[in-house]
């Protein structure tokens, strides 16, 4: 049977069903009960969906509660029905000492009490906030603070900072601490109290820039005519707000100077809010200077303003503050506990907090520190999850571990060759941790966090149903990165009725953003990308150089050159696939990604149109001045001409092969506004391209529609075959083959 025939695309269907419901007792997520040594967990199962509880201490694993009773409850009180196997929410709460059961469901939150199994209706679920990814924060717009002591409301006006007493205090006078705040330098209303309530301190800010963001709603659900919609959204090259710190005596009504020249006035990205020491003695600020090859901890006196260096952190490319960033302060500020990656690997140091000194260098070697779960202050100790320092594995694999401060007694906590995710009790003393490699199903298990050893086997995996629907493990394939030395690691998908006799169009799903790495480790993360290839093709992802989580220079790769997206690397990872497998047709490649992936997606066919031939490229920042501030200048630093050299914008007209852009018009993540020029650019150089505009979408691939159209893109450009027409569903108007 041929590729890109409709039976093929019925079997990607039957492929996405066994891999969303074909794996059991895989859980993926753990939830410890506050205060206590008992998690929960939710295992997929043959007759659905069970919630599991362990307990720690005793080493048990049971039913969480009686689903069977509690559907019936449900059933009775919302008038419908509620299968006890596919309970209407995935998420729970225990209270009065695991008593009572919470959930929310149907925009309510309920409660179930676990002994007489009544239910109640607690009320409106609570509503959580989209997340928002642009914007700065409004340094008026904080509520008074109140003092430790509860006696004084601090607050701003009239740009200056007041205090009045609060209503446990008797006392109505209202005191103005400061005189020379106005409109363009005002003080910010984020007020830290010193722990003894005797002291302030806050930033003053001179404003930086609005910049508003906007997006017209073409067809809103509750009006004909469009909308409106506007975001506050920093870009590129905006001017940011600039802060000094400011120390005010309560007890004496004294506003004491504290000099601005370190913490760089002019030359901000960011300078954090005041912290106190516990004692009163000082506060401390962090200042991230702007191009982000510069970053500070510094310590104010709270007594005399004078400004003490803690740490200096430097580099000649960037300092990856967004995503490395760690600081632990031992014992109020003696120690503290501090990540860098100024040995070309990311690891822990101790420094002296009294003068700003490095103690000693924690966790050292060619590997990299991924996390840090816990300081242990009184043990002195530290358990952080780390990657590469195991031989013979997979460099990415997260692995557990515990180093005393000093950087003695390193202790593996997991060492099996997987990709190890552990979620800690809240005491610290055990984590159930489930292990698995794209190609090894999930084993979970209960450690003892002090050694490591497992004293609970949670679940084992069933995948049967999965293999029986002819479902195929991904390959583990590494050659060398464009240095001939370095180990590039990706995998390959194939269809499952795979033929070596035939020749497979090569299809790269990319996602190259600095701030980590994309590669699937675990079981069933790639479940997008079989679909894919059932269709008729070899689907690979890989981490090219200038993505996270190896050296420092691996990933400097990126520095200002964000167009590079480590494509020398993956045209030489997929050559060496190819030379392995000859069935891999390098004469017929296609590369498809979503926001920075839509950038590079788009821009391999613009810098490589020689090996790459077919794009789809969904939500791209197409141009790095036109995305939000902080990711971008986190890599690219400030503007300069090499913003232009990486834009797919400015270099439209260099377009060869088959692009479709596909763009959400409610995007506030990355601006519209970047894709629509991209068009703009492309018409004007007179070339040929599809373009799919999804009306009220947000920052998308495309959802389902845009996935249908991603597929007969790749089979009609890449298969040569004319897509099966789509049928219309009886219950839907959503479009099936």
């Amino acid at each position: 049977m041929g590729q890109g025939t409709r039976e093929d695309y019925r079997r990607a269907e039957v492929q996405k069903e066994a891999m969303e419901s074909k794996i059991y007792n895989a859980p993926r997520s753990f939830h410890w009960l506050k205060g206590e040594e008992k998690f929960w967990y939710i295992n997929t199962t043959p007759r659905g969906k069970e919630f599991v509880l362990v307990d720690a201490v005793k080493r048990t694993r049971k039913s969480a509660f009686n689903q069977e009773r509690l559907a019936k409850i449900l059933s009775a009180a919302t008038g419908k029905e509620v299968s006890p196997y596919k309970l209407p929410f995935s998420s729970i709460t225990f209270s009065d000492k695991g008593k009572e059961l919470g959930f929310e469901h149907g925009g309510k939150a309920w409660g179930l009490s676990l002994g007489s199994y009544k239910l109640r209706e607690k009320g409106e679920a609570e509503k959580r906030p989209n997340r928002y990814w642009g914007g700065a924060r409004d340094e008026l717009g904080n509520e008074p603070v109140a003092s430790p002591d509860s006696q004084w409301v601090a607050f701003i006006k009239n740009y200056n900072v007041y205090v009045k007493p609060s209503d446990h205090n008797k006392s109505k006078e209202e005191y103005q601490l400061s005189y020379d705040g106005s409109s363009g330098e005002h003080y910010s209303s984020y007020i830290s109290w010193s722990p003894d309530s005797k002291k302030l301190a806050t930033n003053k800010v001179r404003p930086g820039q609005e910049h508003l963001l906007y997006l017209l709603e073409s067809s809103p659900e509750d009006q004909l005519q469009p909308k409106l919609q506007t975001r506050h959204y920093l870009k590129p090259g905006d001017a940011l707000p600039q802060k000094s710190p400011q120390l005010f005596l309560f007890d004496s009504k004294k506003q004491v100077s504290v000099d601005p020249s370190p913490f760089g006035p002019g030359e901000q990205y960011s300078l954090s809010n005041p912290s106190w020491r516990k004692d009163g003695r000082a506060f401390t600020l962090e200042y991230n200077q702007r191009g982000h090859q510069a970053y500070k901890v510094l310590e104010v006196d709270g007594q005399t303003g004078a400004v003490q260096e803690l740490i200096k952190e430097e580099s000649k490319t960037f300092i990856d503050y967004s995503g490395k960033k760690y600081r632990h302060d031992v014992a109020d500020g003696k120690e503290i506990v501090w990540a860098s990656e100024r040995d070309g690997w990311n690891h822990l140091y101790l420094y002296d907090g009294e003068t700003g000194k490095v103690k000693n260098q924690i966790t050292k070697g060619d590997w990299v520190v991924r996390e840090v779960v816990h300081v242990d202050e009184a043990q002195r100790s530290i358990i952080f999850a780390g990657s590469g320092r195991e031989q013979n594995q997979d460099p990415y694999f997260i692995q557990y571990f515990k180093v005393n401060f000093d950087g003695s007694g390193l202790v593996p906590l997991t060492t099996e060759n997987a990709n190890h995710k552990a979620t800690f009790s809240p005491d610290h003393k055990y984590f159930a941790d489930s292990y698995s490699r794209v190609d090894k199903a999930p084993v979970t298990v209960l450690r003892n966090a002090a050694d490591g050893k497992v004293v609970l086997e949670v679940e084992k995996p069933n995948t049967a149903g999965l293999y029986a629907a002819g479902w195929k493990a991904p390959e583990v394939f590494t050659s060398k990165a464009r240095d001939g030395k370095t180990d590039i690691w990706g995998i390959i998908i194939r269809p499952s009725n795979f033929d070596p006799a035939k020749k497979y169009p090569v299809i790269e799903y990319i996602y190259a953003g600095p701030h980590s790495s994309f590669v699937p480790k675990s079981f069933g993360s790639s479940r997008h990308l079989h679909e894919l290839a059932e269709l008729g093709f070899i689907v690979v992802q890989l981490d090219g150089m200038g993505t996270s989580n190896r050296s420092k220079a691996f990933q400097d790769v990126c520095w200002q050159n964000l167009k590079d997206a480590g494509f020398p690397d993956r045209m030489a990872w997929i050559k060496a696939a190819a030379q392995k497998y000859p069935y891999m047709d390098t004469d017929r490649v296609g590369i498809f990604g979503t926001s920075a992936g839509g950038q590079s997606s788009a821009g391999a066919l613009l810098f490589h149109p020689d090996f790459y031939k077919v794009a789809v490229s969904s939500s791209g920042c197409h141009d790095n001045r036109m995305d939000k501030i902080w990711w971008n200048e986190q890599w690219m630093g400030k503007l300069g001409p090499h913003y232009a050299a990486s834009s797919n914008v400015e270099n439209a007209h260099k377009l060869q092969g088959k692009l479709m852009l596909i763009l959400g018009e409610m995007d506030d993540n990355v601006d519209p506004a970047s894709t629509l020029q991209l068009v703009n650019a492309l018409i004007k150089a007179n070339k040929n391209f599809d373009f799919l505009m999804i009306p009220g979408a947000g920052h998308t691939s495309g959802g389902n529609y845009g996935e249908q159209k991603r597929r007969d893109f790749f089979v009609k450009h890449l298969l040569g075959v004319e897509p099966p027409e789509w049928e219309k569903a009886a219950d839907d108007s959503s479009a099936k083959l």
